[in-house]
């Protein structure tokens, strides 16, 4: 249950990463620094075998 609330998360970050819309251009990396972080951390998380 927690792993498919995990991958949507994920889906739904990495469709607001795109800058497709106009207002986004400028939010720079940011978003994708966050989602770095995110995906950082559960890479560590799966690897100790805690996800």
């Amino acid at each position: 249950m927690s792993a498919t609330v995990l991958l949507v998360v994920l889906i739904v970050l990495l469709l607001a990463v795109v800058p497709a819309w106009p207002y986004s251009r400028a939010w720079g990396y940011a978003p994708s620094d966050i989602l770095g972080v995110i995906v950082a951390v559960l890479l560590v998380l799966l690897v100790m075998g805690r996800l």
